[in-house]
């Protein structure tokens, strides 16, 4: 045994007690730590032909890598749509990689029986009793995987099987959305299906959610030839969300596939007050929902919902003589992309376990009053909203001259104050800035710190 290794063994107890203490003084300083780091190239760095054992790489990692981190698990960070880590999921996934369970299988290991039970409590979470779904890495695979399995729905209406004969066998696709998330453009090109197929469906005046009324107009264009229809139950920007059942009730007139992006949006539904605004999700033939967002569990994590298995089995089927037939309850290898798979969902069993609906609820409920905070304290001065707060994002830009150029500096401004993060974006055209909030330490104090810190850079820039 290389003798790095052997130390390393033998030493194990007291190397998890040096990395747990690494852990604890960044978990416990967060709130402190700046929230954004301007990347700065840390140098070349040797190939190590030999190793230095764990006690000096962790070392190095603290002296070297350590510091230019951000403090994204932190309260203050609302970039993106970037959730921290609840005390019990960061249990859950150092447990994760100490038992190393290759969750594809059900052969040698409770790790499958454990991702049923935590998909079926998440279905609960979201009022989808009649969906079955699996684990997969985030928002973008669960997108993939919900227009994959909408594939193969596309060729049974046709008389041919994707999984069998290849795209090339459907034909033009028809996806059909108002305000289509990035990742599902991304989605039709892995799966064949081209970034053209998506066609933008007028949306509601002022409103990023899709005009019905316009999409039965696409549709009926179509002439009865089966589509993909992709609703969002919370966009990006604003946090829009389509009527999820008035879209719905048209497969009475017309074929499609209704695939619901409920990537943070759908946690909506924990929010007793927010509710109605996915009413109609478990009409969705798919459901996105990401995990390492509103749930507060580490990345990477998300859920695909589906009711149709059979498809989706007929789509990632893996046959060897080695791996077990899909009989009954088939094993995860055959129901996503990846055959090697982390156990995901033990971060989300010790989270659920832990806090409950009850404790999720509270987290959903106060970053949605932490967003009507924010919001009103940007609604004066030198910034100004340019649409509703309807869940956790406030979304605002300049009062005077919001160019390109200005938001950009805008965003370095705030990045370099340490205080928070934003992320810039283009709402009706006019460049502005979008804070998304999602995190479990997130208090009132923290959005006034970040408020103050945004005002600053505005004033500045202006």
């Amino acid at each position: 045994m290389d003798e790095n290794l052997a130390i390393d063994r033998a030493e194990l107890p007291a190397l998890l007690d040096a990395v747990r203490a690494s852990a604890t003084e960044v978990l416990t300083g967060i709130e402190s730590r700046p929230v954004a780091r301007a990347p700065k190239a840390a140098g070349a760095e040797e190939f190590p032909e030999q190793g230095v054992g764990l006690r000096e790489t962790l070392a190095r990692f603290e002296e070297r890598w350590a510091p230019g981190f951000s403090g994204s698990a932190g309260p203050r960070y609302f970039g993106f749509v970037t959730g921290g880590a609840t005390p019990a999921s960061i249990a859950g996934d150092w447990l994760t990689a100490a038992f190393d369970q290759n969750a594809m299988s059900s052969e040698d290991s409770t790790a499958s029986e454990l991702e049923q039970l935590t998909v079926g409590w998440i279905g609960r979470l979201f009022g989808l009793p009649e969906h079955t779904g699996a684990f997969v890495s985030g928002a973008t695979m669960s997108n993939f995987v919900g227009l994959a399995i909408a594939r193969e729905w596309l060729g049974e209406q046709l008389g041919v099987s994707v999984a069998q004969d290849g795209v090339g066998a459907l034909g033009p696709v028809r996806v059909l959305s108002g305000t289509p998330h990035s990742s599902i453009v991304k989605s039709v090109s892995m799966l064949g299906m081209g970034r053209t197929s998506v066609r933008p469906v007028p949306t509601l005046r002022g409103r990023e959610a899709v005009d019905v009324d316009a999409l039965a107009a696409a549709l009926d264009v179509l002439d009865g030839r089966p589509a993909i229809v992709v609703a969002n139950a919370g966009t990006v920007n604003t946090v829009d969300f389509d009527d999820l059942r008035a879209i719905a009730a048209l497969r009475q007139r017309y074929p499609f596939w209704l695939h619901v992006d409920g990537a943070f949006g759908a946690f909506a539904a924990l929010a007793p007050s927010h509710a109605e605004l996915v009413d109609g999700l478990a009409e969705a033939d798919s459901v996105c929902v990401d995990l390492h967002k509103w749930l507060n569990v580490p990345y990477d994590a998300a859920v695909q919902f589906t009711r149709r298995r059979d498809l989706q089995l007929r789509v990632f089927l893996n046959a060897a003589a080695y791996l077990t037939a899909p009989a009954g309850t088939p094993d995860f290898g055959h129901l996503v992309p990846e055959n090697s798979r982390r156990l995901r969902a033990l971060t989300a069993w010790f989270s659920l376990t832990a806090y409950g609906r009850a404790g999720h609820r509270d987290i959903v409920q106060r970053n949605i009053s932490a967003a009507r905070r924010l919001a009103d304290q940007l609604t004066t001065g030198p910034l100004r909203l340019v649409a509703p707060v309807r869940l956790n994002v406030a979304c605002f830009t300049l009062t005077d001259r919001p160019t390109q150029e200005r938001i950009d500096a805008m965003v370095t401004a705030v990045a370099e104050s340490g205080e928070t993060f934003v992320t810039p974006t283009v709402y009706a055209g006019v460049p502005a800035l979008r804070a998304a909030f999602s995190n479990w330490r997130t208090t009132d104090s923290d959005v006034d710190r970040a408020a103050k810190a945004i005002i600053a850079a505005a004033r500045e820039i202006s």
